[in-house]
């Protein structure tokens, strides 16, 4: 309510328009200024909310004019048309408005073949304030099957939040602010823009009209039509666009800015521009590169073309996402967009090429093809990730993605999604709050993992075909997930794939409507020459005695390989284990003395555990021959163990024991996976006794990568090379080997030296140059550091710079660091506020700093979307393993706070640190005793 009552204030307080600011244009009256009375405030308690319109009406067709004084008050002059089908009789017309003033005067309302005179009346108008609805009530019902039209004038505001119609500046390189406009809708945010039917099953087509001075830009979904004066102002000009495709509210979009821009032909129909501020767009080559080559990818990937004529990449200066997909106009935080290969880093390239990927497939799923509500949004999100790592694979194939990317992100959302607190994949959501919850790593990431599934168990051609026949049948249309497995059965039943009893609604069902994942447990005959397979849910320590972990059962697509054959490849499902089995049998296995390894390069959604026999068998194959097996399953195999150990089904002994291999392994993923799963334990160990053994080990598992890497990076090292040798100078710096951090101080401070030379530090190891020069270092360290971030035009090492100046161990520097970010008046953006408090929740030292601040402050941090505040705290609270930890965490949560839009975070949190103690109860002993047989001891001698 807040934007709502600053806007109703005077002229003098707010700087609304007045004579001597700027003209009216012709459309908006002088008498529907806006007053305090113009529209009745109705509000209720958020659980007697049913926030979802009456299915009475349908858009069909919006006109919205929209003036913007971005160079002035930041009010936005509006004018909005809507034509609607009666679907229903009604005597109502609701639709959605936040932080928009009306006049109640201009609204009206008529038959869409208007018949002069004919105004219909509207005898009541009603603002409801908890729901966001503007409600219209009628003098008489509107009669099925006609179609009318309702029009209004309003006065929006250019707000500082980053969702809306926001507002942003940035300095040129004379040293002028400039202006920028520009829109984040998703998910619920149109209306703060227009009035509008704000659901995404309420298609309809668009006409936009934005007014600007004559100098800047305009931009939206579609091409401009034509350009006209405004009539009575001077400088001023409307662009008119052509009428859209029909599409949902969320994904219209406009941009108001002085960018400048360069374009490409695609096909020699598609016109493809990069947009971004003067200074920056020669940091557009690598999107023009790229874009191209992965829209083409994704025309033939999905045998449809692209349906627009023209695509607009704009990078901003300030976005509260990473991208959006807004149809025909994608939107990019700068530093996942734009791309300089002088000075950012072979990940920022990385992360360039997924988002613009990412952002890419939504044109297809997510935009011609749409969720009908916001419970399926993993259909948007998880196949969209998917099929950005395809295209991404397309893109630069040396990369090997689909090998190593799209399997550390399982990796990541195995994690969550074992906890008791996850949730669902399509999960009932109806509050906004609640809507945004759901934007996480189970929509994102658990849904690119078992699409990947399906892809592997239906074979590639007929998940093609399913998804072909599925956008085909659906395009311009909304549909569930339902639409879709209906689509891939078909498909599946005439290729033969799938028995025509099984659909892949059994099958997916499974997946999407219950939350976590399956461990299948493999018990091997005494003989060796069968095994008993069954299914449980896998929790981690802490939440095993959850009475749900019982009642879950998936169909499971089973793959194996034994010892004899070693084939990888066969990915197809060999077998099923049904929801309905208390266990299947799989015969003609090799002798006992021979390994079996499940779920081949990881394809489908579930870890596997052996007897301790064939753990073994395993082992041994990897100390005699790892190469046997393949790199996803050497990295699968070291991810289940360390985490079956974890969660108590695997004893340390055995799971430690995988890595005795490790020495000898060459390739990217497994030495990921494996840093990755220690980087619990020492996480856990840090503050412990047992600590300086395990970093012992630690420095012995890495130092032989890190001399067979090296430390000086080498351009033309292979991509995946150098993601090794950044693992290995990262860890080995990390755990205080005095030649890695020899040389990271050398280059650092011959930085220092000599600034301008943007060349001294190789990319690849920029963050942890950085991070350990500024950690061993001190005020000048951090001060040179700052004085890089005002300077550097590439916001990627923008991004960098911010991250790596907390990791100083100074408590001073750090405080006055938060205190930089939290007043946002230093020069930090508020997109990159959460980056300064996420780094420093990571640092030992900073880490109390962040928790009083984030609990002090908690229901009035305004400065970023309500959910990264759980994130946040989720941050801090990682290494928490203490009953006095919990007891702050447990103190904060029942203090009174507002948890809205942060619930499930926080019980993730709460979960989280009760896991993190019941494993320091059962596993600390057993760990340090491991360390101490094996020569790793912290002891002192006594003399």
């Amino acid at each position: 309510m807040l934007l709502f009552a600053l806007l109703v204030l005077s002229h003098a307080t707010l700087g609304l328009p007045n004579a001597e600011q700027v003209t009216l244009p012709p459309w908006v009256t002088t008498e529907s200024q806006p007053t305090t009375t113009d529209i009745p405030v109705t509000t209720r308690e958020k659980a007697d909310l049913g926030i979802r319109l009456p299915g009475s009406l349908k858009p069909l067709h919006y006109l919205v004019k929209l003036q913007p004084f971005i160079n002035g008050n930041l009010s936005v002059f509006g004018y909005m048309e809507v034509e609607m089908e009666v679907l229903e009789p009604t005597s109502n017309i609701t639709l959605h408005m936040a932080d928009i003033i009306t006049k109640n005067d201009t609204i009206k309302l008529h038959t869409a073949v208007q018949t002069p005179g004919r105004d219909l009346w509207i005898k009541k108008h009603e603002y409801d304030h908890g729901r966001q609805f503007y409600i219209a009530h009628l003098t008489r019902e509107l009669q099925k099957g006609r179609k009318y039209v309702l029009s209004m004038e309003f006065l929006g505001y250019l707000n500082d939040k980053l969702h809306g119609f926001y507002r942003s500046t940035y300095m040129d390189d004379d040293g002028i602010t400039r202006n920028v406009a520009a829109t984040q809708f998703q998910p619920t945010d149109a209306r703060k823009a227009f009035p509008c039917f704000d659901e995404p099953a309420l298609k309809a087509t668009f006409e936009i009209h934005l007014a600007r001075e004559s100098w800047m830009t305009t931009l939206s979904n579609m091409p401009l039509a034509e350009t006209l004066p405004v009539m009575g102002q001077e400088g001023w000009v409307w662009d008119r666009y052509e009428k859209s495709v029909p599409m949902s509210t969320y994904l219209v979009a406009f941009v108001v800015s002085d960018f400048v821009q360069v374009n490409t032909t695609v096909n020699d129909k598609v016109l493809l521009r990069v947009w971004a501020r003067q200074a920056a767009i020669d940091q557009a080559e690598y999107a023009m590169a790229v874009g191209p080559k992965i829209l083409s990818y994704l025309e033939e990937y999905f045998n449809l073309s692209f349906p627009l004529p023209k695509l607009d990449m704009v990078a901003l200066t300030d976005f509260s996402a990473r991208g959006m997909e807004n149809w025909g106009l994608t939107t990019y935080k700068e530093t996942y967009l734009l791309y300089n290969g002088q000075v950012s880093t072979p990940e920022s390239k990385m992360t360039v090429t997924e988002i613009i990927s990412h952002e890419l497939a939504h044109q297809w799923f997510g935009d011609l093809v749409t969720l009908a509500w916001w419970d399926d949004l993993w259909l948007n999100e998880g196949f969209a990730s998917y099929v950005s790592f395809l295209g991404m694979d397309h893109a630069q194939p040396a990369w090997k993605i689909m090998e190593t990317s799209i399997v550390i992100r399982l990796h990541v959302v195995f994690g969550l999604d074992s906890l008791e607190s996850s949730h669902r994949i399509s999960i009932p959501v109806s509050h906004p709050d609640e809507i945004a919850e759901v934007f996480d790593f189970i929509s994102y990431y658990k849904g690119a993992s078992i699409v990947r599934m399906m892809a592997h168990y239906l074979t590639e051609g007929t998940f093609r075909k399913g998804l072909n026949n599925y956008l085909r049948l659906f395009k311009y249309r909304n549909a569930v997930q339902d639409d879709l497995w209906n689509c891939l059965t078909m498909a599946a039943h005439e290729d033969g794939i799938l028995p025509q009893d099984v659909t892949v609604k059994m099958i997916m069902d499974t997946w999407t409507l219950q939350k976590g994942y399956p461990v299948i447990q493999v018990i091997r005959s005494p003989n060796g020459s069968s095994a008993t397979l069954t299914q449980e849910r896998f929790l981690l320590e802490g939440s095993a005695n959850s009475s749900s972990s019982t009642d879950y059962k998936w169909w499971v697509p089973l793959t194996f390989t034994t010892q004899s054959e070693a084939n990888f490849s066969q990915t197809q499902a060999s077998l099923w284990m049904k929801d309905s089995e208390d266990h299947v049998t799989v015969s003609f296995l090799p002798p006992k003395d021979q390994w079996v390894i499940f779920n081949l390069q990881q394809a489908a959604y579930y870890r596997v555990n052996y007897d301790d026999h064939n753990w073994n068998l395993i082992i041994q194959q990897l100390k005699k021959d790892h190469q046997v097996i393949c790199p996803i399953n050497r990295a699968q195999i070291i991810d289940d163990a360390m985490n079956l150990a974890k969660a108590g089904h695997l004893s340390y002994k055995i799971a430690i024991g995988v890595y005795s291999y490790l020495r000898n392994e060459g390739e990217y993923l497994p030495w990921v996976t494996s840093v990755g799963t220690l980087g619990y334990i020492e996480k856990m160990l840090r503050q412990s006794p047992g600590f300086g053994a395990l970093k012992r080990y630690l420095l012995d598992l890495v130092l032989p990568l890190y001399e067979t890497v090296g430390f000086d990076d080498k351009l033309e090292d292979p991509h995946l090379e150098q993601r090794k040798r950044k693992i290995a100078v990262n860890w080995a710096c990390k755990l205080g080997h005095k030649d890695c951090l020899d040389k990271v101080l050398t280059l650092y401070r011959q930085w220092m030296a000599n600034p301008d030379n943007t060349s001294l530090i190789p990319s690849n190891l920029k963050w942890t140059v950085y991070c350990r020069a500024i950690q061993e270092g001190g005020e000048a360290e951090w001060d040179f550091a700052w004085e890089q971030y005002l300077k550097t035009n590439v916001a990627s090492e923008k991004t960098l710079l911010l991250s790596a100046m907390a990791c100083t161990e100074e408590s001073w520097i750090l405080s006055r660091y938060l205190e930089m970010a939290i007043n946002t008046t230093s020069g930090i953006r508020l997109q990159d506020v959460m980056v300064v408090l996420g780094n420093v929740a990571t640092n030992d030292v900073g880490r109390p700093l962040v928790w009083d601040y984030l609990t002090l402050n908690w229901n009035d941090i305004y400065a970023f979307k309500k959910r990264r505040k759980g994130e946040l705290m989720k941050q801090i609270t990682g290494p928490f393993n203490t009953k006095q930890e919990l007891e702050k965490v447990e103190s904060f949560v029942t203090s009174g706070v507002s948890l809205e839009g942060n619930q499930r975070s926080v019980q993730q949190v709460e979960e989280k640190v009760r896991n993190n103690i019941a494993w320091m109860d059962a596993n600390y002993d057993v760990i340090v005793q491991w360390l101490e047989q094996n020569g790793y001891s912290s002891k002192l001698r006594v003399a």
